[in-house]
């Protein structure tokens, strides 16, 4: 078997971890016969970059002198605000012919600038997403995804999704066992499902500042199975129900009752997307009782039903 060849484009102002994290699961491959990757990195001259941090990268060639790679792969970084118009001239010409075009982090906007996400859906880090949906009506960006798969393209958000997006594509390549040796190599997990969202439900909440409220929080999110209703839950944090709800909210910025939606959505779409457990169990394990109330729940807040989701969210592989 031909060894794949991933090249990794270099710029000033490159987020050192979007380069090195992909890279690592990459070269990780190569412990195991007949799965290494041929690694190469480039910049636009073949000179030196400085990363955002500081860091200096000397690369192996410049782009000039590469051929066209199974993978191509753009990092993100602050250089990315105001690009090189010779880089995105170059990936406009050049990306098209690799076999899979990948991007990390706010390398996407790289992408679009070179015209090269139109009429695709993809994504990009949290904070960069309205600005590259305005910037390119074109583009369909979904904010949520922690990597988004479109046929040869593939982006991912911020930073540590591109190492999940590397898993991905290296399980897609040569199984999940090398991947899953690699992932416990880095010390990550295999693999955190391409539709997880970019932040946990506790993430994308307030933390509480009480520690009783904190503690119900994290248990919230350890036994979403239990009951969950305010005076269980006040119970637990020591206040009358009237008192916990007005605090929970007060310090979190949501309902008990909607932080608790939250925590079961989000296990039970990554239970459908990680796990080959049936609809029906799924329900019950994340606390919605039946597989008719979590089908409410998911066409209430996602616009489909827990078995659509399970399908149109298994990988799609790229055409090779």
């Amino acid at each position: 078997m031909t060894q794949r060849s991933v090249l990794v484009v270099l710029y000033e102002g490159v987020q050192s971890l979007d380069v090195t994290g992909p890279v690592e699961v990459f070269a990780g491959a190569s412990r195991f016969p007949g799965a290494g990757y041929a690694l190469r990195t480039a910049t636009l001259d073949g000179a030196p970059v400085r990363t955002s941090s500081g860091l200096l990268l000397v690369p192996d060639t410049a782009l000039s002198g590469t051929g066209t790679p199974h993978i191509l792969l753009v990092p993100g970084g602050e250089g990315t605000r105001t690009p090189d118009p010779a880089l995105v001239d170059w990936l406009r010409e050049h990306a098209p012919r690799a076999e899979r075009l990948v991007s990390v982090c706010t390398g996407a906007l790289l992408l679009a600038a070179a015209g090269l996400l139109d009429g695709h859906r993809v994504t990009t880090h949290w904070t960069v997403c309205d600005h590259l949906a305005r910037r390119h009506p074109a583009v369909e960006v979904d904010l949520d995804p922690i990597f988004v798969r479109d046929g040869r393209l593939a982006t991912s958000a911020g930073v540590t999704a591109g190492i999940d997006l590397a898993l991905a594509l290296v399980e897609e390549d040569h199984g999940r066992r090398i991947a899953h040796d690699i992932a416990r190599h880095l010390v990550v997990f295999l693999r955190r499902p391409g539709n997880q969202a970019q932040f946990s439900a506790q993430l994308a909440v307030q933390t509480a500042r009480r520690e009783p409220l904190r503690e119900v929080q994290h248990w919230i999110t350890e036994n979403p199975a239990a009951d969950l209703r305010v005076e269980a839950l006040a119970a637990r944090a020591r206040l009358s129900p009237r008192h916990f709800a007005r605090a929970f909210r007060d310090e979190t910025g949501l309902t008990p009752g909607r932080y608790v939606d939250r925590v079961r959505l989000e296990q039970a779409r990554r239970l459908l997307t990680d796990t080959t457990e049936g609809v029906d169990g799924i329900a019950r394990a994340c606390g919605y009782g039946t597989s008719e109330a979590m089908r409410r729940a998911f066409v209430r807040v996602l616009a489909t039903t827990p078995t659509e989701y399970r399908r149109h969210f298994r990988t799609r592989p790229a055409t090779h």
